[in-house]
């Protein structure tokens, strides 16, 4: 992992949304958030199919992100609105990847989608990655059916690299296959997300970008 991961940006501020640090305070609208689009997220994401749960099982899900967060071990962010009274999607920049790399995953509320939001955050979030994290490369990762996931790195710059057959856990137990999109240090300077306007800042309020 970078040595400047010891600095992560804590909020960032695009133009339509906050990305921010969960917080435990953050458990009932992130309940409302999921609970009015389980229909929209369990066709793709595997967690989903343990919901709707209820808001002291929230309060725990996000001491959880707060604690890996805060011990530089992964970064997992909500997404809200201007003036964060809703959550709007949840994201992240994973370490799962090891040393120098970081995956960006995201999911937007059902009553917010086909707004080019996913591809706004995706955009922040791989500038961060690159500007404050200093990696040498960006992954998306998406399940190829799922075409609003797939289009936001094909319009950020990424290369899709392979689609693996069977490789990870799918609703309802099935393996689905995986489309591992990629962005590499020498190419973020060409790309959509080197040009995203936004202000990341620190755990203290400090400007990163």
């Amino acid at each position: 992992m970078s040595a400047s991961i010891d600095r992560p940006a804590y909020r960032i501020e695009t133009e339509r949304t906050v990305i921010r640090c969960w917080d435990p305070r953050d458990a009932l609208l992130l309940k409302e958030a999921v609970d009015a689009s389980l229909d929209h997220l369990k066709p793709w994401m595997p967690w989903a199919e343990q919901e709707p749960t209820d808001g002291e099982a929230k309060v725990q899900v996000l001491r959880g992100f707060r604690g890996k967060f805060d011990l530089g071990q992964d970064f997992t962010y909500g997404i809200f609105d201007a003036d964060e009274r809703q959550v709007i999607g949840g994201t992240g920049l994973h370490t799962r990847l090891g040393k120098g790399a970081l995956e960006i995953g995201y999911w937007i509320r059902a009553d917010h989608i086909n707004r080019g939001l996913a591809t706004e955050v995706a955009a922040a979030l791989t500038r961060v990655a690159f500007q404050a994290y200093d990696v040498n490369r960006v992954e998306i990762h998406c399940d190829p059916q799922n075409v609003r996931s797939a289009a936001v790195p094909r319009k950020l710059g990424f290369t899709h690299e392979a689609t693996l057959r069977q490789r990870v856990p799918g609703s309802g137990g099935q393996l689905r296959d995986e489309m591992i999109w990629t962005l590499l240090r020498s190419d973020y300077p060409e790309s959509p997300t080197a040009r995203c306007q936004i202000k990341a800042y620190d755990a203290i309020g400090g400007r990163i970008i």
